[in-house]
């Protein structure tokens, strides 16, 4: 098509029932959008448009060219809204829900992250509840699980890998002796975090081998803190994210039990509304969430 404008005019014509409507809506003089419309059909050799006393009505080819020129005018709005978006300043209310145990991947870059958009206000649910983010009017959630968000009518974008790992405090091995295989967790307290929920733990060996171990948590919670404190304290083993236990296990409080077996692994995403007329707040906060936990896992 050599002049996009002229879909434009003819998509403006049907839609407003006339040239002299169109000319209106469009703040352009009737004479050139009869002039562009009639060259848009030499140049395609068809007729779109038969004009009779009684008004404007569409061809037959002219209701299939109509539908095609349209849907291209709505994708160029759409174009055009996008890059003004990414010009504005985000601004307003979003609210975000994360996972207990993850919030700390965020707050540790969120006071630079607010100073740079001193328009935007931050909403932070910290919840291992599932979050309706239709009903419950959320723009972005956290989670991780173990397959990727599969609802329709939200976007996902994939951040990396959560690794859940087997540790325990020096003192408990010391004292009740290091476990060889997963059977012998048995003979161990069990400290559990309470979202995953079962009544077992399924582990995977660097070998690919895999086995379910049999649980009754002497303690359960959905807190990492939670877990990590009392796992220090020689409380029982504990089957963690990797990331979470990182500062024990450098620090010697914390050492890994079974280190050739671990846990599932969890998906670290991000779930939202669909781009189409996303906010430039929310697309902000998208882009924030995602470095925050890319950089909280590379660490």
């Amino acid at each position: 098509m050599h002049d996009f404008n002229d879909l434009q005019f003819f998509t403006a014509v049907v839609l407003n029932r006339g040239f002299s409507a169109a000319s209106r809506v469009l703040g352009v003089p009737k004479s050139r959008i009869s002039r562009r419309v009639a060259l848009l059909e030499e140049r395609l050799g068809v007729r779109l448009l038969d004009r009779t006393t009684r008004g404007l009505g569409l061809t037959q080819v002219g209701q299939q060219v109509f539908e095609h020129a349209r849907a291209a005018v709505i994708e160029a709005e759409a174009a055009e809204e996008a890059a003004l978006r990414m010009q504005a300043e985000p601004r307003g209310l979003v609210r975000l829900s994360c996972p207990l145990g993850l919030q700390s991947s965020i707050t540790v870059s969120m006071a630079g992250f607010l100073a740079a958009h001193p328009l935007l206000r931050l909403q932070c649910i910290v919840t291992n509840r599932r979050v309706d983010l239709i009903h419950e009017a959320v723009d972005v959630a956290i989670r991780v699980r173990e397959r990727l968000d599969t609802d329709a009518d939200l976007q996902v974008k994939r951040i990396g890998i959560s690794r859940r790992i087997l540790v325990a405090s020096p003192t408990l091995l010391a004292h009740k002796g290091e476990p060889m295989m997963p059977a012998d967790l048995s003979a161990f307290p069990i400290l559990h975090q309470e979202l995953q929920g079962g009544n077992n733990w399924s582990l995977t060996a660097e070998n690919g081998d895999t086995d379910a171990v049999a649980i009754e948590p002497r303690l359960a919670t959905g807190s990492f803190d939670v877990l990590i404190a009392a796992a220090c304290q020689g409380a029982g083993v504990a089957l963690l994210p990797a990331a979470q236990c990182r500062a024990a296990l450098d620090s010697g409080a914390l050492v890994r039990v079974l280190p050739q077996w671990s846990g599932i692994d969890g998906i670290v995403h991000l779930v939202f509304a669909s781009r189409r007329g996303m906010l430039p707040s929310v697309r902000a906060v998208i882009d924030f969430a995602a470095a925050a936990l890319k950089s909280s896992a590379d660490q």
